[in-house]
């Protein structure tokens, strides 16, 4: 690439939110102690906005659900910020809940992100799993399964929106007696 084509690339990108492996792997020829000179040039110069270490938008306008997925690799957007957005849950958060290997709460430009830990097996599994526009949301019914899987007493405001099918074909990558029984108990 010719200088000043390497920002264009990233301006140019569906994406609104790219880790610092996304910028090197865009640019392809650039090595690795250029390309975070290069990128540390744009911060500086404001044409790319640093969200967190390592982690770099267009601007401030970035999608907060793309970021979710990005912080933690790998990670979806799922529990309380899918169920409420179906209408399952019309409690209102203001922090977006995120499926991911670990526990934690990050704060990331005034936002704070949940990330509860769900095991390996289910969280590589895509069933039920959306990944449009650079985002990974799961649906809402994988939404509900990994809300039972966290709290076993977890009350559902609105349960008539979901797909039972769905639900049931997805419930065996859980492999727990637990979970269901409590679907089982909540299925019309």
């Amino acid at each position: 690439m010719k200088k000043g084509e390497y920002i264009s690339a990233i301006l140019r990108s569906k994406k609104t939110v790219f880790t610092f492996k996304d910028i090197v792997l865009l640019w392809g020829d650039a090595g690795i102690d250029a390309a975070r000179v290069r990128v540390n040039y744009y911060v500086k110069s404001g044409q790319l906005y640093r969200i967190r270490k390592g982690i770099y938008a267009k601007d401030k306008n970035y999608d907060k659900l793309e970021l979710a997925a990005r912080i933690f690799t790998p990670a979806y957007v799922s529990f309380e910020t899918v169920l409420a957005q179906a209408g399952i849950n019309f409690q209102y958060y203001n922090q977006i809940f995120v499926a991911s290997y670990l526990t934690r709460d990050v704060v990331c430009d005034g936002q704070k992100y949940s990330f509860r830990k769900i095991k390996d097996v289910v969280l590589v599994n895509h069933d039920g799993i959306d990944i449009k526009d650079e985002r990974s949301i799961a649906t809402k019914e994988r939404a509900f399964l990994d809300m039972i899987y966290i709290h076993k007493d977890y009350y559902f405001d609105n349960l008539s929106v979901l797909n039972w099918d769905k639900i049931l074909a997805m419930l065996p990558m859980y492999n727990n007696k637990r979970m269901a029984e409590k679907v089982r108990e909540l299925c019309p």
